[in-house]
């Protein structure tokens, strides 16, 4: 019989996400809450005392099936802020909600947990964090060290606190026993192992070199240490590492788990996805069933070598790259781009024959892809994302600003019978005219007045509705914030919100809805439920 209750709370469900993974913004948290009620413990992304950016990108990998490594660098917004986007989100109250929380020092630990600890219900100890140096996994070795800092939060705040061990350590059971006597009220076990290194033709993949090992591979290692720590202590065990069937869910239950967190599992996984997984992983512990892991996705981050052919400029902030051989997407995915030393970015795919890319300069990584000379290499991964299918009985009118081509064009070219709005500041910043104007009806308008109308495209595209009649048609909005904000109000005159679709340039680190820095404002990961998203799934002006 699963658990209903945790540490006297009753609660929904006997799973829960590890910290880092999905549930890391409070948006998500509200969202994954609201309709997954399996997940009972809602754990929060490791929160420290001040703002961190963590790792450059990339941050995640897949050394096998089923496997990954990570090495995110505890980014994260810093206690206050976090705290603030906490208290502006509603959980139903059979959720506990825990909040995941780090510190270099003990005092650190104290000041984060005496901040964070009124907006949860517990708060897990990060001591086993292994790919940042200073924290996590470096201070969660000590036996000694793990006591005072268990010792110090529970003496400063009166929630739960629940310490998540390292497994890199012959000592587990140990170590849970000095944090049950410094007063941990439950344990969770495990963090990722390692960590490890992997390489992709000699380079190593994460940009922090080694990172964390987590999947089905740590399923071992992390029933063994929970099993250890069970015979040693009695508080209640968050079993993490390798689960994705009620089989799993069963051996760390004999093993003496309470709770049960399902993590790199779900990569890949949209929203509703998840939602069906988690439903079917309930009802095949309780019906003896094995439907949830033919539910799970198989996702491919594995890199393609590409070669540069030409570097354009059309710009001094723009070019556009023509690669060696075509790539197989469809409209509206994407891609990441890794230049092995500098990092990784995603980019929509302008042309897929041969495979183009426009590229605007914007940091470090588009200032090296912009300055590549031809010959290059550069490595591709994906694509991922959710492809749009235009409808066939509706007109579809697409709408572009920026580079905002790249994420429509592919669109027109499959469709063939689209209106197709380009806006740019001048001349030199509209690109590939002629393949648009060969495979749609094209409205450019720049600021300068230098090509098309003079102004900004969303009067073009106000003055084009106005007198356009028929049915209502489908929108499909790609480009800098402002204007989708302004296009979406204009065509939310003309057609309902479930018909304007917004691609939004959101920050996108792992690109397969781990990570959850790509977060829309209602909560969803841009990565696997978009990059087009419906208006009413994204609520621009909140």
């Amino acid at each position: 019989m699963m658990t209903s209750q945790f540490l006297g709370k009753p609660i929904s469900g006997c799973f829960t996400l590890p910290s880092g993974v999905i549930t890391t913004n409070a948006k998500i948290i509200e969202t994954v809450a609201r309709e997954i009620p399996q997940i009972g413990v809602i754990t929060t992304k490791s929160i420290g005392l001040l703002p961190r950016e963590g790792h450059r990108e990339p941050v995640f990998t897949q050394y096998a099936p089923g496997c990954f490594m990570n090495a995110v660098g505890l980014t994260n917004p810093g206690a206050e802020e976090f705290a603030q986007q906490i208290e502006q989100i509603a959980l139903p109250p059979d959720r506990f909600l825990l909040i995941s929380i780090f510190g270099g020092t003990i005092d650190e630990f104290v000041r984060v947990a005496q901040r964070l600890a009124p907006c949860g219900d517990g708060l897990e100890l990060n001591l086993s964090c292994p790919n940042a140096k200073g924290y996590g996994m470096n201070m969660g070795q000590d036996a000694a060290l793990v006591y005072q800092i268990v010792k110090a939060v529970k003496q400063a705040v009166n929630v739960p606190v629940i310490p998540k061990l390292t497994p890199n350590t012959p000592h587990i059971a140990a170590i849970a026993k000095a944090a049950v006597e410094a007063g941990a009220d439950a344990i969770c076990a495990i963090n990722t192992v390692g960590p490890g290194y992997y390489t992709v033709e000699g380079y190593p993949v994460l940009t922090n070199v080694y990172g964390g090992m987590s999947g089905k591979g740590i399923l071992p290692i992390g029933l063994k240490c929970v099993k250890e720590i069970a015979a040693m202590v009695n508080v209640p065990i968050i079993g993490c590492g390798g689960i994705s069937s009620a089989t799993d869910v069963r051996a760390y239950q004999q093993a003496g788990a309470t709770i049960f967190s399902a993590g790199t599992a779900v990569t890949g996984m949209t929203t509703p996805e998840l939602k069906a997984y988690f439903a079917a992983l309930q009802r095949d512990i309780e019906q003896q069933s094995n439907i949830a892991p033919t539910l799970l996705k198989s996702v491919d981050l594995s890199f393609t070598p590409y070669r540069l052919e030409e570097n354009r400029r059309l710009a001094p902030d723009l070019s556009l790259l023509t690669f060696d051989h075509n790539i197989d997407i469809l409209p509206g995915q994407f891609i990441f781009t890794w230049i092995p030393g500098v990092g990784e970015k995603p980019f929509s795919v302008l042309d897929d024959d041969p495979l183009t890319l426009s590229i605007q300069r914007r940091g470090c990584f588009t200032n090296a892809l912009c300055d590549l000379p031809a010959g290059s290499a550069v490595y591709v991964r994906g694509p991922y994302g959710a492809p749009i299918s235009l409808s066939e009985r509706r007109k579809s009118v697409l709408v572009c600003g920026g580079c905002g081509l790249a994420a429509v064009y592919h669109l027109a070219k499959r469709h063939g019978s689209a209106d197709l709005f380009i806006g740019a500041k001048d001349a030199s910043h509209l690109f590939y005219l002629e393949h648009a104007q060969r495979v749609a009806d094209v409205h450019i308008t720049t600021e300068d007045g230098s090509v098309g109308e003079r102004g900004f495209i969303t009067d073009a595209l106000d003055a084009y509705l106005r007198q356009s009649g028929g049915d209502a048609p489908v929108f499909y909005n790609c480009g800098p914030r402002g204007m989708i904000e302004r296009a979406t109000d204009i065509e939310a005159q003309y057609a309902p919100r479930d018909q304007i679709y917004n691609s939004i340039d959101f920050v996108t680190k792992c690109g397969v809805g781990i990570c959850g820095s790509c977060a829309t404002p209602d909560g969803l990961r841009a990565c696997v439920d978009g990059p087009f998203v419906a208006t009413n799934s994204t609520n621009e002006h909140e």
